[in-house]
This record gives structure tokens, sequence and C-alpha cells, in this order.
């Protein structure tokens, strides 16, 4: 282009006429004319020696310009013809097509160099622009650079120069004006319908309770400036408004939200600050809150009333044997066994606004009993509330799950007639590394102790919380991290280290939970003792998967690895609940946390700063069976939404990782995508004796989140009609049952306590009972275990043992030495003589004319009230009565002697197996009597056990239970007297 401009030449033949006169054409003119005439091609015809160029300052030849014109116009003459013939004739080789005439030389045509902006930015760029045509980017390109065959001819470089050609173009301006018409309207872009969105949002504006009128009310709370701003961090703060509207607009609503989310804390204090449970407020009740353990339900009420820094009080926990309600309380934390009880009182639950059921995706038997009910207390709070508004208030629910299983409470049509809104809320979780073996060993807490020595010696900082299944694995495996690490640094004070050993000393002290009680948990029945492991040795230096642990971190962070002492924790439910409070506390300075757990670390709790996850993948279930109801423990893979539950607890607080070990193909073949129900595992007559005294006689129809086998409801059925709380005929509840109901116990016992009332044997009934339902208070670790049963042994039952145990510890004023002295664990003797003391005051105050209170320097039992005892033991136990084989095999003669019960099978009434006296009886070690009751079956893969035996006589069997009784001829022998 600069050469162009700086040229002198320019020849008056391509000058119009039209032209000439004017003046000397400016730079910018001489500049457009050199363009086009570059662009047309008259740069070729220079080279061309046949046509002669003229420089401005010579003086043309009027002859040979006249030549010159007159071939000029020959050319444009020939050029037009070929214009108007290619546009009829086919455009394939027209461009090779020459004309007779003299014409300009063709010039060559230089190839458009190929764009780097890619075509679909060039298309959205014209698109914006209203460019229509997608054949040009560069605004230099002529009408000739197509890449196809068709060619237009080209047109002469005079009529390319022709003033009207150029003046008569539109102008910029213009071209811009014409194009802008051109430009397409932008469409709005729609949003996809999410048909959940909209689902949720038609659930929280147009629910059953939209349509109530509700003045605004708020309650201030003034919170610690650390809380507040810990608390705006929790991810189910973001959804307060979307939880309060389903609140207020739905009898009903279910939250999903991971563990460390904060929804149970945090849902009680939204509702709590709404004015819920305020007496000025619309709806005054309290707010429940219940939990499935009663470690849980302690922790948190502690935790939201730290929150809400309220006057003491307001927020209150109630769990068995310890309450801290008072009138001031406004938020209730419990187990579901506690609000079981007051339904069984109060059908309506008046003194309630809300129920919140939390960790309902753990399926406890409770809580989905619970959850079945409440969805019938909803439908006639509703009707009396349309009735008498200001009398009473409609009741809310809020189901709360850390996964999303909850088809079985949205699409069970029998629970909720409209499903109801669901809420999913984020957890705050941090990444997770999970790490699997190669391959999966046999001794897995062994397998543990390598892993925590690893992590511990090679890792930065971080707690590590390690699952395993049971007391017997927790314990040993802390033995061995004890020995093998100090718990305590260097420079510890001798203080320090004796708070240290008593706090240690409360593990010792293990609580036996109750058996049957309505909050019982997945661990509390002791089904019969491994003793095998408490011998065994691990084999820490198995071969294992040593794959390396330090994949993932940094060479700075392994760097910063400190030798440490390792603060070593237990967790399980039989623990304290002082002992199990000790994982929420910071551990020492300079020390790293080591929790060895249950499950009962999964979900109900969240134990800070843990950043290390020990995933054994085992968990011990309770099962069932019908047929023969024998009750075991099975240690068994746990699920899949178990094993994710486990591996979230390790990204709490920072990233975090999980070593599970186990391989993936274990993982992925062996696990099940979610745990079994208790409900089916679990016997059930002390539901359905519950629900029948709250009128449900038909409880297959219950509304069940998983219906129970009907082989369960059925046995449950049948053995309340031995037990005479239910009639035969019509199935309701007899007023015999009505009374059995009135007791926290299963109905055996409760069946025990009623008929005890006589000859002066019911304060050693309610010692038995109480016994029975808190479980063995003998420590099965002693030493001298057998030789500490056999100094209270009472030869014709190991019930009536526990009855003289207790009857020696209440009249040694209940001191821990005695406990100490003859192997008694203090906690459950604690809370047999709890038990002992409620069970009294309810005989007293629904028996009118029993005469009884809790005498600490009661008297043993005499000879006639050691038989009645007996008696009421067989009553109890009516359905689990034994025979000698031998005996049934002699057809009903003595049988063979025995020096003791080793090696002596039974015959039960359900089974054909043989079943054997357990060696921890007392009947184990004398002659074994020809018909024995008991309470436990328990099974090993060699035996089946029976504990807690009594001796029977057989002729007690006719009155005692005459349902199950048939009467066939006479024998021969022996004659009838």
């Amino acid at each position: 282009m600069e050469q162009l401009s700086s040229s002198g030449w320019s020849s008056e033949l391509l000058q119009s006429s039209k032209t000439i006169g004017r003046g000397r054409p400016t730079a910018r003119e001489k500049i457009r004319q050199a363009y086009l005439e570059d662009k047309a091609g008259v740069k070729d015809i220079a080279d061309n020696e046949d046509v002669r160029l003229f420089v401005e300052k010579e003086e043309a030849d009027p002859e040979i310009l006249r030549k010159e014109l007159e071939a000029q116009a020959k050319a444009t003459a020939a050029a037009e013809a070929e214009k108007a013939a290619a546009s009829t004739a086919s455009a394939v080789g027209s461009a090779l097509i020459q004309s007779d005439t003299p014409a300009m030389p063709m010039t060559k045509r230089k190839r458009k160099k190929k764009s780097l902006i890619p075509a679909a930015a060039r298309k959205r760029f014209k698109q914006r622009k209203g460019i229509e045509s997608d054949s040009s980017f560069d605004s230099s390109d002529s009408e000739y650079d197509s890449d196809s065959g068709d060619e237009k001819p080209r047109e002469s470089v005079a009529a390319l120069l022709e003033p009207e050609n150029i003046d008569g173009q539109p102008t910029a301006l213009e071209e811009v004006v014409e194009a802008a018409k051109n430009v397409p309207k932008p469409e709005l872009r729609r949003e996809e319908t999410d048909e959940i969105k909209v689902k949720l949002l038609k659930s929280l504006n147009e629910g059953d309770l939209s349509n109530d009128v509700a003045k605004t009310f708020n309650v201030p709370v003034n919170r610690l400036a650390s809380v507040q701003e810990a608390r705006s961090k929790l991810p189910v703060c973001s959804e307060e408004q979307v939880i309060m509207e389903a609140i207020r607009n739905n009898t009903v609503v279910i939250i999903c939200g991971e563990t460390g989310s904060g929804k149970t804390t945090q849902v009680p204090q939204f509702l709590y600050e709404a004015g819920w449970s305020h007496p000025d407020s619309d709806n005054p009740g309290l707010i429940g809150i219940t939990q499935p353990r009663r470690v849980a339900a302690v922790s948190m009420a502690k935790r939201v009333a730290h929150e809400l820094n309220r006057p003491e009080g307001e927020v209150s926990y109630q769990i068995r044997y310890d309450a801290t309600t008072s009138s001031k309380t406004r938020l209730k934390f419990m187990t579901d066994g506690v609000l079981l009880r007051e339904l069984s009182q109060d059908l309506l639950l008046t003194k309630y606004s809300v129920l919140i059921i939390d960790e309902a995706h753990e399926r406890n038997l409770n809580t989905d009993i619970l959850i079945g009910v409440v969805s019938r207390v909803l439908r006639l709070r509703a009707e009396l509330s349309r009735e008498d508004r200001e009398k009473i208030k409609p009741l809310r629910v809020v189901i709360m799950s850390a996964t999303l299983r909850v088809s079985d409470f949205t699409e069970n049509k029998t629970l909720f007639d409209k499903p109801p809104p669901v809420i999913n809320v984020d957890a705050r979780q941090f990444p997770v590394s999970v790490h699997f073996n190669k391959r999966t060993p046999e001794d897995y807490v062994g397998e543990a102790f390598k892993k925590i020595s690893k992590i511990h010696e090679r890792l930065p900082t971080g707690g590590i919380l390690v699952f395993l299944t049971g007391q017997n694995e927790i314990t040993h495996l802390c033995k061995l991290l004890r020995q093998k690490y100090p718990s305590l640094p260097p420079k510890a004070t001798q203080t320090e280290k004796v708070q240290e050993d008593k706090a240690n000393e409360l593990e010792t002290h293990t609580e036996d939970l109750p058996n049957g009680q309505a909050d019982v948990e997945n661990e509390d029945v002791d089904l019969g003792e491994n003793d095998d492991l408490a011998e065994e040795d691990f084999n820490l230096e198995s071969e294992g998967d040593d794959t390396d642990i330090e994949e993932g971190f940094d060479e700075e962070e392994l760097g910063s690895v400190q030798d440490a002492p390792l603060h070593v924790l237990p967790l399980y439910s039989m623990l304290p609940t002082e002992a199990q409070l000790r994982v929420f506390q910071p551990p020492p300075e300079g020390t790293r946390l080591c929790v060895i757990a249950t499950n009962v670390a999964e979900t109900s709790v969240t134990i800070p700063g843990i950043r290390y996850v020990i995933d054994c993948g085992k968990v011990k279930d309770r099962k069932f069976t019908v047929e023969t109801g024998i009750q075991s423990f099975e240690i068994n893979w746990t699920s899949k939404a178990s094993a994710d539950q486990r591996a979230g607890r390790a990204g709490r607080t920072q990233a975090g990782h999980c070593y599970r070990l186990f391989s993936s193909a274990v993982f992925d073949h062996e696990f099940e995508k979610f745990s079994l129900p208790e409900i089916k595992r679990m016997p059930l007559e002390g539901v359905v004796l519950n629900m029948k005294s709250m009128n449900i006689d038909q409880v297959v129809n219950f509304p069940f989140p998983t219906p129970p086998p009907r082989e369960s409801l059925y046995k449950a059925e049948k053995l309340l009609q031995y037990l005479g709380g239910v009639d035969k005929m019509t199935k309701h509840i007899t007023d015999f049952g009505e009374a059995m109901s009135l007791f926290p116990v299963t109905p055996r016992l409760a069946k025990m306590l009623i008929i005890g009332q006589q000859h002066g044997c019911l304060p050693y009934v309610i010692i038995m009972v109480s016994a029975l339902s808190v479980g063995n208070p003998f420590d099965p670790n002693e030493g001298q275990h057998q030789k500490h049963i056999m100094t209270f042994v009472s030869e014709a039952s190991d019930i009536l043992t526990l009855v003289t145990t207790v009857g020696a510890y209440e009249y040694a004023d209940a001191s821990d030495s005695f406990c100490r002295e003859h192997g008694l664990r203090q906690k459950a003797m604690t809370e047999i003589r709890q038990l002992r003391r409620q069970l009294t005051n309810i005989v007293a105050s629904n028996f009118p004319g029993v005469d009884i209170c809790v005498d600490p320097k009661l008297r043993p039992p005499n000879k006639k009230q050691l038989k009645i005892l007996q008696q009421i033991l067989t009553a109890g136990f009516i359905d689990s009565i034994a025979v000698r084989a031998d005996v049934l095999e002699a057809g009903g003669g003595k049988g063979a002697r025995h020096k003791n019960a080793s090696g002596v099978a039974y015959k039960l009434m359900w089974s054909n197996e043989d079943a054997f006296i357990h060696p921890t009886s007392v009947l184990y070690v004398q002659e074994p009597p020809v018909m024995v009751a008991y309470s436990e079956l328990t099974q090993t893969p060699n035996n089946t056990w029976m504990k807690n035996v009594t001796a029977v006589e057989a002729k007690w069997l006719c009155n005692l239970g005459k349902e199950l009784c048939t009467y066939g001829r006479p024998l021969n022998y022996p004659l009838p007297k």
C-alpha cells in the first residue's frame, strides 16, 4: 500500500472524461485510486510490453490515444457480452472462456489467507452483526474469492473505476442501517423445567395448612459471636426460609442432609426463633426432638443450649432414669422410646406443637413405629383443630434423614396420603480420598492396629476414627495402642496423669443397657459374650496391604509430622455416659486423638477434629429367627450407605482420608445398598401390645414404613394370647393386657409383675424383672467370674441367684467396694436399683390396695416363696420350655443319670434342634432337671445355648399353660396316684 501511494504514475486513459479539468487529486484520493487499480489487476498490465503507460508529466500522442480508446471500448463491449452470456449459460468451466476481442490480461488470483478465528466464533459474530451470509469474514475479500467452480467474469478496469460505480454504492452508514434492519431479534432463553423444583414450590405454597392464618412472631436470640460465625457456615442455614415455609404450610416435611450439614442443631433453633413453643405465639406447644441413642440426645441438648445462649432450663433432655425437664422447657431432646411411652398415655401428644424425628435413615424399630403412629396422630389433630382451633393446634412433623433413602416415607400411601415435600440440604463436605486394601484380611482388628500405627507415625496431624464391631474388639485394640504409645506428653503434670487414670477407670464400669426397653439400642442386649475374642492373639505382623499410605500428601505436610502421644478413647453404647462424652472434649495439648468406636459414631454424633477414618467394613447386627425364637448378634458386612457415611466422617473440618480394610471387589459385590430395617429382625410382642393398648387392633394394617414379616406379627399375637394379654376370639386387648402395657418392660416380665402379688413375693418379683431388664450384672472379664456367681447361688434358678445378689448389694448400702469385691458392674447395679424404684412407684400408683416400698434391708425369700417365684418365672416364659431329650426318648421315664449338664441335650418346643444349658448357669454344675424354662437362646457355630435357666416341675404346666397343653391317653407308667 505504501508503494502504491508513493508511485507517481497515473494514466489519463484510466480517467473518465468527467474528471478532466479537476484539480490534482489529494493524497487520500491517490491511495484510494491506487488501491482500486491494484485490486482490478492494473499492476499486471504494467508488465505487458504491448501496453504503454504514460507518466503525468509526459504529453500523450493524440493518434496513439485514439487507438487506445478504441481498443478499450471494444474490450469493454466484449466484457459486457461475456457477462450477459454467463448469466444464461452453465457456470461450469465459465472461468476458462476467452473472448476473441482484445482484453485486459488475466491476473493471478491470490488465495485468501485462512482465518485463524474458529468458524463457530465467526458465525456468532455475524449473527450479532446482522450479517446473513457466511461466505466472508474479511472486508477486503472480493466477490471472486469463492472456492466453488462457478466464477463470474471480470469487469474492465474503466468500468470498475467509473464514478457512478463508486459513488452509486451505499455509504458505510447506509450499510449499517440496512444491516440493522435484518438483525434477528434475540430470543429469551427459557429456563428448563425442573419437575422436582416445581413440585417442591407447589407443595410449599399449596400445602394442607397453607390457608391457615398465623400472626407474625419471632423470638430474639443473642448468640455469642463465635457461635454465630460457625453457625453461618453450616449449609442448612442457607435453606432456613425454604424449611420454615415448608413447615408452616405442611403437616409433614422430610429433610435430607448428610451428617455435618447442621440439621440436628439448627432446625430446632429455626423453630425456636420463629416463635414455636412460645406461650404467646400461635403454636405454644413444645418442640420435641427424638434421637435413637441416649448419648446423642444428651450431647445435642447441651450443644443447642450453648448456641441459643438462653436461660437454663429452656433446652432440656429426657432419657431413661435421667431428665432435666421443667416447666420452663421449650425444646426437649429425648430418645424415641420416651416419646413412645408418652404416646401410650397421651395419644394426641397435646403438649407438642412440632416433632422432629431425627436419624430416620437408621430405620430403628422404635423410629419406624413412631413414624407410623404419628402419621395417624396428625390426622386426629388436624380434624380436632378444624373443630376448635383455639383448643388444639395442628401438629407438625419433621422427619430428618442423613441419606436419600426416603422412598419408604414418600411413596407409602398407607403412611401419608399426600407425598410430603422433600428438602435436600448439601453437606459441608470436604473431599475425602478413599483407599481400598488390595486384599481383604481376616484379622481386621490386627490390620486396624497396623494402619493406626502407620498413620500416627507417618502422616500429618489430625484425629483418627476407627470403626469396629463390638466392645471386646474395642477394649482389646485400645489396650494394644495404649501399651505402644503414651497417652500424655512427657511434660504432663502429675495432676494430669492422675486425672487421665481416673478417666480411664470409667471405661471399666461398663453400662448394661436394658433388654426389651423402648429405647433399646443395636448393641444393648447382651446375647452372649464372645469369650474367644479376649483370648485371641491378634496377628499384628500378618501379611497385609502395604499401599503407600502417604499418597495424597505433599512433602511439606509429611515433613511436619511429629512424634506425638496418642490419646486413645473407646466409644460404644454400653459405655457409661460420662466416658462417652470424653470424645467430644479436646485432647490434651500436643497429642493426637484416636477414637475406637462402633457404628454409634456413624451418624448419631459428630466428633470434632477427625481427619482419618479406618473402616473395617463390618457391623454387629441383631438376628432373630421367627420359627425358633433364637436371637443372636452376627458380624456381617455393613451396607454401602453406611460405608459412605463412615467415610464422610473424615471430611467434616478439612480434606480427609478413609482407609477401608477390604478390597473394592468385596465392596462392589458383597455390600448391600442399604441396611435391613430393624423391624424385620426383631421380636414384636412388645410392639403389638403397645399398639393394641392404643386401640390399633388390626396391626397387620398398620402403616409401617417397611412392613415386618407377617409371620413375626402372627407369632407376637399368639404369644400375647398365651400370656393372657389378647383375647383369642376378638383379637382385642384384655383388661389383663391393659395392665401389662403400663409397665416399661416386655410383656413376659409385665405379666410376672401382675401375678406376683401373692404370698409377699412382689418385692422379689420386682427385683427379678429389674435384673432381667438390665442384664447380667456380673463382669464376664473378671478372672473369678464363676466363683463370684457361686457366692450368691440359688440351686433352682439363675434368675433367683440375681435376686440374692441385688438383695446383698442393697444390704451393703449399695457401695462401690461391694461391687469390686464380688465382680459386679457398678453401673449395672445402679441401673437395676433405679428400675426397681421406678417399677415400685408404678405398682403403688396403679394398683390400689397394694402396700409396697423399696426395702433396702429385704430378707431373702423362704422356701415357699422360692417355689412361687419359680412358678411365676414359668408363667412368664411359658412358651420357652425345654425337656431333656433322653427323658423324651424313654417315653416319660426318668432317663439317664448325669453328674452335671455338660453334653446333656434338651428339646425345644418350637424347633427340632438340640439346646444345652450355658456353662455359666448355676444349673450346669448339678444334675440337670427334666424340664427347664429359659429367657434367652443364643447360637454359636457349634451349639444352641439356653441362658437364665430355671428348673420347672411338669405338674405346673397344666395350670400355667393351658393354651399350650394337649391331652392324650393315660400312660401305663407311672401309675396314677
